[in-house]
């Protein structure tokens, strides 16, 4: 710091400030409180980080000795290791060692804060304040004595202004007076006005008295009373300075101790060569290994079998359509394979390199994205060693069945509307039935049925080749358990089918359900009840029988087509359905309907209705009929099915048509016919065009407080009409009394 061309003195310079420089002094006495402060919390610091370092390293210590044995030579060594410990522990071993000693250095050095620091700067402190309040206590003196002498002086003044009253006082009534009276007042006025001027001079003397005090008092006593001030203000700043450099002393010896023990804990880490440790663990753990044995085929307890593949026509299907499959992923598992195993050796050098010191990026970064991309270049590698083996075990089994294979170009699929599948027959349903279609012909099958399909794709067809083709394939899928049905009844023993089976066709006669959708001769009267199918005539055969339950749906409504003889499509309401909004129609159910515009995905249909007009109705209410045609009946002349019909004229509707797609059986239909009131239609989706409901859910009950708002109970269910804009508040709608009002947005949750 450069010195001061002129030093200042406080008496000089400041004048009439003692109560400013004595606040300043003050202050800085305070200081040396919050010096001494710091210097005891810093010492309960280190005297703290002293105890936890020498607890810290006394327990990796313990820990160090139960766990010397095994990180030396493993668990299970093979050579007792004795008293060895590896090139690790022993390095470790120092750095406890240094972490003591620097514990030990912190703990001195905390006592020496206390002791050289805090102590002797809390003592300076005490006696500067003492000085500090006898500089006050003067001060306080010369102050009386300056408003002493201002006191006397005012009241000389006070005398003064009373003589002079006096006379004037006098001087009039030597005008008032009679003339025998003159001369009395005549005289008693000389004679005050002869006091007057004693009293005069003597205010006089007063004054010049008062102003060599009051000069005095601001020219010697206060500048002397500052200049002190200035002088323990600055002894007190030499002094501080004196302490801060003793701490620093101390700190710098504390750290130069702690430096000389790290520089010696330095000096012996690269003496711990990762070499040493690898070579005492392989030492102490070498042992013979042979490779496990590989996996044998194990026969089922049940049944009985050797390890032979089963090479029969179905069985030759469904390895071709193996082999097939992973000859066609082959090349593109082999590419990238290669192309990962590539990525994977140049992390590799990234690594090393790192080790090497020859690259400044995160090591831990890289051996991260190393194993990523090894745990994708190992799924690629299974993946291709599955098809390899699979494509040369089964190539040395029955040859390559790939050759002059024409597979399906099967695509994943949704079905929305009834399908069947064209190698079981059975229908793939659900309310999202998944399965396979393919693109060039057409074939649908079940997503177990997909291995299964025969590798015979016809190519590309157009729409009415791939109907006739799906007639073609459902009549071979419906007639296949015949076949089976018919060879177990002539005593045919062809491979497994000579086996008893358990087939669709044997159970339908006994099941009371529609689940199926198309079997004819499953009758189901209005009540929900189902009427058993008639028993055959004499000299039918049961193969006959079950030919006719499980026959195809007719063309028309297997083709998605059910017009009326008008060539307009026509549905029947299987609910009740009042009509809320615009365009919507009401209609009541069992109402048989004209289908002027069907369901277009947005699960609405617009219909025409004699007795109610036109307009939209949920797809979901209503059941499509099959077409009205005067083709030969799929059933033939069957007496029993026309006992039936005779039977039953008033259901004849319902005993030929499929089950409604409003209903997923006929379990949900029964339970709401019986139930003895209305039934009750499903959730209708949301009109054409129209926006998605929300609805949120009150997380708490609330009042509604003014003009706008809503109330609402906890858990009750509302219509959500406008979000939360920002201002905290979202506009709802109950769904009891259709009221209208805003809530607080964060009382409730969407749902």
């Amino acid at each position: 710091m450069a010195e001061m061309d002129i030093v200042p003195q406080f008496g000089a310079e400041l004048k009439d400030g003692f109560k400013p420089v004595n606040s300043w002094v003050s202050n800085g006495i305070a200081w040396l409180d919050d010096m001494q402060s710091f210097y005891r919390e810093r010492s309960a610091i280190e005297k703290e980080y002293s105890q936890k370092l020498s607890a810290l390293a006394k327990k990796y210590f313990e820990k160090k000795i139960r766990k010397s044995s095994t990180l030396s030579v493993g668990d299970t060594p093979t050579v007792t290791p004795g008293s060895l410990e590896s090139a690790s522990m022993t390095t470790w071993t120092v750095q406890l060692t240094t972490l003591e000693n620097r514990a030990e250095q912190h703990d001195r050095f905390a006592a020496q804060l206390v002791q050289s620091l805090a102590d002797p700067i809390k003592n300076l402190a005490n006696r500067y304040e003492d000085l500090r309040k006898h500089h006050a206590d003067y001060n306080t003196k010369l102050e009386k004595e300056r408003d002493g002498s201002y006191n006397d002086l005012k009241k000389t003044k006070a005398k003064y202004d009373g003589v002079c009253q006096e006379v004037e006082n006098k001087r009039k009534k030597i005008e008032s007076s009679f003339d025998h009276g003159k001369n009395k007042a005549q005289a008693s006025y000389q004679q005050q006005l002869s006091d007057m001027r004693n009293i005069k001079n003597t205010y006089l003397i007063a004054i010049n008295v008062t102003n060599k005090q009051k000069e005095r008092y601001y020219h010697e006593y206060v500048p002397d009373l500052l200049d002190s001030l200035q002088s323990l203000s600055e002894t007190r700043v030499a002094k501080l300075n004196s302490f801060w450099l003793t701490a620093a002393s101390l700190e710098t010896q504390t750290l130069t101790q702690s430096t000389d023990l790290l520089n010696h804990l330095s000096s012996e880490i690269p003496r711990n060569n990762p070499v040493l440790d690898s070579m005492m663990f392989v030492r102490h753990n070498a042992s013979d290994w042979q490779d496990p044995p590989d996996f044998q085929f194990e026969p089922s307890p049940v049944w009985l079998d050797d390890d032979t593949m089963a090479v029969d026509e179905s069985s030759k299907t469904f390895l071709r359509n193996i082999i097939l499959k992973s000859k066609s992923d082959l090349n593109h598992l082999r590419q990238e394979v290669e192309a990962k195993r590539r990525e994977v050796e140049g992390a590799k050098r990234v690594r090393q390199a790192i080790r090497e010191g020859k690259d400044k990026r995160d090591e831990v970064e890289v051996v991260r994205a190393q194993f990523n991309l090894q745990e994708i270049m190992h799924e690629a590698e299974r993946k291709k060693i599955t098809a390899e083996v699979e494509v040369s075990t089964i190539a040395s089994v029955v040859g390559d069945l790939s050759i002059g294979a024409q597979n399906h170009a099967f695509k994943s699929q949704t079905f929305k509307i009834p399908t069947s599948c064209d190698l079981c027959g059975e229908r793939i349903w659900g309310l999202s039935a998944k399965g396979f279609e393919c693109t060039d012909c057409g074939f649908t099958c079940h997503n177990k049925c997909q291995m299964k399909v025969p590798a015979d794709c016809p190519g590309g067809t157009d729409k009415e080749g791939r109907k006739k083709l799906k007639a073609t394939r459902q009549a071979a899928a419906q007639a296949a358990p015949s076949t089976v049905a018919t060879s177990n009844a002539t005593g045919s023993t062809d491979s497994v089918n000579d086996l008893p089976r358990l087939d669709r066709s044997d159970t339908m006669g006994s099941m009371s359900t529609l689940s199926s959708g198309y079997a004819h001769s499953a009758q189901r009267s209005v009540s929900g009840a189902t009427i058993p199918t008639t028993a055959s005539t004499p000299g039918r055969s049961d193969t006959v029988k079950r030919n006719r339950v499980l026959a195809p749906p007719p063309e028309e409504y297997a083709n998605g087509s059910s017009h009326s003889s008008s060539g307009e499509a026509r549905g029947r309401m299987v609910y009740s359905f009042a009509g809320s909004g615009e365009g919507e129609l009401s209609i009541n159910e069992g109402d048989i309907v004209t289908i002027v515009e069907p369901d277009d995905g947005s699960g609405w249909a617009k219909v025409r209705s004699s007795t109610a007009g036109e307009g939209l109705v949920p797809s979901s209410y209503m059941e499509v009929l099959p077409a009205q045609s005067t083709s030969p009946s799929p059933f033939g002349d069957d007496p029993s099915h026309n006992s039936n019909n005779n039977n039953n004229n008033n259901h004849s509707d319902l005993a030929i048509r499929p089950q409604s797609t409003a209903s997923a059986s006929t379990v949900s239909l029964t339970g709401s016919m019986n139930s003895g009131g209305k039934k009750k239609g499903p959730a209708v989706a949301p009109k054409r065009g129209a926006k998605k409901i929300k609805y949120v859910e009150a997380l708490y009950t609330y009042a509604a407080a003014g003009e706008g708002e809503a109330s609402m109970d906890e858990g009750e269910k509302l219509v959500l009409i406008a979000p939360d804009a920002g201002d905290g508040w979202c506009e709802v709608e109950r769904q009891g009394d259709k009221t209208r009002g805003v809530v607080p947005a964060g009382w409730v949750r969407e749902v």
